[in-house]
């Protein structure tokens, strides 16, 4: 009879830790896509026996975010990437460097790789957050490359302003079990607080940030990195008028010798102004870029750094310039003399004129024009001018969470990729993309 009891006991146990565990509540979203891309030419040389062939080929991703509620104000948030890849092609070969805008490798991302798991907790001072999040992405898309990081970040909302505060692990190379470092202070660390204010016809913000970078102290360079930045940007509303500006510059040195000489001062500029008037039916805008470029004449002042300022890889101005969905698929495009086309934009001044039709609720069909030069051409090189592109794209919205896209875009290949070759002869190159989005 003891034995009753027991079981009874037990059972009721079992019930209440159920119950627990049955009140979190879990939330998914996510989306998945499916694409298929032609591209004409997979460089732009011409009767160079090495002439690009064309490539065609399909490519997925599917993207799950879940949130675990544990109780009010407090959350568990994950996200994970999986079978992104090209269908039927040749698998990565495993490399330990991440994936573009990924935690995960390109062999991981094949398969699956997380993301985000972070801690999101709403608290009477304000949200934390601690784990592995986005980072990279502020004011308008210009700019912005959303790149899981470890960071913890705190944020607040007070009426209509809000105000943030994060630190963000960039790399550590600290002592572990898998990293027999003989070496400290060897990590790369950014620093980051912004504020930004919400009105009734648009927002305006301001970020500033430092980033340290000591991971080639002591080798292999001896020097660290210094830089800081401020980042104001700008939205309005007009009637049917849309109105974005963003300016990025940064300063600082790049490198900062521990010898003391031979630093080099970092000095990058990029903005960005991007006007829409939307009527309905019809819509015309317009676009202006631009992001500094090196100059090789000044080896003691960076004017441009890739690395570091950008267009940013979540911005695809153009289908085939300075795409960073093609690039990442398709790979860079490669020119004459060492020159090759690739997302996101850098180095340059970037003008587009573009228009749109909807001529119903569901169908978006926009044409574009574009027009892309150097801002400083590499040493030798012939020509600053990267092309003009011609882009027609049709968005068809065949339910709320179901999207169909096709795209045609048709480059006329300037003469910056000749390179250092006047006598190099080009060709011209376009692209046939169609993709089918499903969001949940």
């Amino acid at each position: 009879m003891t034995r009753f009891p027991f079981s009874l006991l037990s059972l009721v146990l079992v019930l209440t830790w159920s119950a627990a565990a049955f009140a979190v509540d879990v939330k998914f979203s996510g989306s998945f896509y499916a694409a298929g891309m032609y591209l004409d030419k997979t460089n732009f040389k011409k009767d160079s026996g090495n002439d690009g062939p064309n490539t065609a080929f399909y490519y997925q991703r599917l993207r799950v975010q879940t949130d675990f509620i544990a109780a009010t104000g407090i959350s568990l948030i994950t996200r994970f990437d999986a079978l992104e890849r090209t269908w039927g092609a040749q698998r990565s070969t495993p490399r330990t460097t991440p994936a573009s805008q990924s935690a995960g490798t390109y062999a991981e991302n094949e398969n699956i790789a997380f993301d985000w798991a972070y801690i999101n907790y709403a608290s009477p001072l304000g949200t934390f957050r601690a784990g592995y999040m986005n980072d990279g992405a502020w004011g308008t898309v210009f700019m912005d490359t959303a790149m899981p990081r470890g960071k913890v970040a705190w944020s607040n909302i007070n009426g209509s302003w809000y105000y943030t505060l994060q630190i963000v692990k960039m790399t550590d190379k600290s002592f572990t079990a898998i990293n027999p470092a003989t070496t400290a202070d060897t990590d790369s660390d950014k620093y980051v607080a912004a504020v930004k204010y919400t009105g009734k016809s648009g927002e305006a913000g301001l970020l500033g940030g430092m980033g340290r970078d000591a991971t080639n102290r002591p080798a292999p360079g001896n020097f660290t990195v210094l830089f800081y930045t401020l980042q104001p940007y700008a939205i309005a509303r007009i009637g049917p008028v849309k109105i974005q500006a963003e300016l990025d510059y940064f300063w600082g040195e790049w490198p900062k010798n521990d010898s003391g000489a031979g630093n080099v001062k970092l000095e990058n500029l990029a903005a960005f102004l991007d006007a829409t008037a939307d009527f309905g039916m019809f819509y015309v805008g317009g676009t202006f870029a631009y992001v500094s470029g090196d100059d090789p004449a000044t080896t003691d002042k960076a004017e441009g750094n890739s690395l570091l300022v950008n267009g940013g890889k979540d911005w695809d101005p153009c289908l085939i310039l300075f795409n960073s969905e093609r690039t990442y698929w398709a790979g860079a495009i490669a020119g004459q003399g060492g020159s090759s086309n690739a997302g996101p934009l850098d180095n340059a001044w970037f003008l587009q004129g573009r228009g749109g039709f909807r001529p119903f609720a569901a169908l978006d069909i926009m044409a574009a024009f574009s027009y892309a030069t150097a801002d400083k051409a590499p040493t030798g090189y012939i020509s600053k001018n990267y092309g003009y592109e011609i882009d027609v794209t049709a968005n068809y919205r065949i339910t709320n969470n179901l999207s169909y896209m096709l795209g045609v875009g048709y480059l006329l290949t300037g003469d910056y990729f000749k390179g250092t070759n006047p006598n190099a002869a080009l060709a011209n190159d376009y692209l046939v993309i169609n993709k089918l989005t499903l969001s949940f």
